[in-house]
């Protein structure tokens, strides 16, 4: 029997810079979607597949990130003496998760974020949830893929078809579909990864989208390969190292991906979440009727 699943890593060191000014002095994980921090959806995303410990890799100028999942006795003080029951029990369930936190004191790429997490993680299995991503799925992705594991106790990667023009953005993987195990068309056996190719060299379309279930053998690859380009450790290359001696497999998750970490994809999660709302949904849509485009 596998080994269950029940931490989640989010690295959330980097800069933001393509949001700047705006993530000058806030993180870009705490950028609201509507009403809730990009980082919650990525959070919650992770509570609702089964994790049951969040781990946080953050750097410096972060605190925000921890202040939003801490206790805030004044708030909550206020909420109670004014009787704003929901509001009060909103502010509740975001305290209430569990927590861990770890400084990431250098921008060295994604790897290292990952490899930071090593001492919390221990040796077991792990999911890694990059919170630009945010992914609206009747499923959540995360449990998607741990379906995934559960069944093979490899690793999993989600994937998305991306068009040729855009994938030089992403890493991609060269995979062959896995018939059976009802993953129809879905599901792949990964052969190899390339980390942000240019589209003439491209092995596939198919991308991969910011959720892992990833096995603790990795954190043994991250350390032995090399930096790539920029100095930087690329989960990407550490995978492909784990390929050697593990198969990997990927996953074509169903549900839509919205690029939050990209200013046009934020604005169109903004509007299609907005929309989706019981509490806003009707004027938000009366309202952009009303424009004249």
């Amino acid at each position: 029997m596998n080994a269950k699943v029940r931490k989640a890593v989010f690295p959330a060191a980097g800069l933001g810079t393509r949001f700047l000014p705006a993530t000058k002095a806030q993180p870009k994980e705490m950028l609201p979607l509507v009403d809730k921090p990009l980082i919650q959806y990525g959070v919650e995303e992770a509570i609702h597949s089964g994790i049951q410990n969040i781990i946080i890799v953050t750097g410096r100028g972060k605190t925000a990130i921890e202040d939003h999942f801490d206790v805030s006795f004044e708030l909550e003080h206020l909420l109670e003496t004014r009787n704003k029951k929901d509001l009060l029990a909103t502010v509740r369930a975001v305290s209430d998760i569990n927590v861990s936190y770890v400084r990431q004191k250098e921008a060295l790429g994604l790897g290292h974020a990952v490899l930071r997490a090593r001492e919390l993680v221990g040796d077991e299995p792990f999911a890694v949830i990059l919170s630009d991503d945010v992914i609206d799925a009747e499923v959540p992705a995360l449990r998607q893929l741990l379906d995934v594991y559960e069944f093979y106790g490899a690793p999993v990667l989600a994937l998305m078809e991306v068009p040729r023009e855009n994938i030089s953005a992403y890493g991609v993987v060269d995979a062959e579909p896995v018939g059976h195990n009802g993953g129809r068309d879905r599901l792949y056996r990964i052969r190899n990864l390339v980390e942000k190719p240019k589209p003439q060299d491209a092995p596939s379309n198919l991308a991969i989208i910011g959720r892992y279930v990833l096995t603790p053998e990795v954190f043994h690859s991250l350390e032995t390969i090399e930096p790539g380009s920029g100095g930087e450790i690329q989960l990407t290359d550490g995978l492909k190292h784990a390929l050697r001696s593990r198969p990997i497999y990927g996953y074509r998750f169903e549900g839509t991906r919205y690029d939050a970490g990209d200013k046009l994809g934020f604005l169109k999660a903004t509007v299609e979440f907005a929309l989706k709302r019981h509490d806003l949904g009707e004027q938000f849509r009366a309202y952009l009727k009303s424009l004249q485009l």
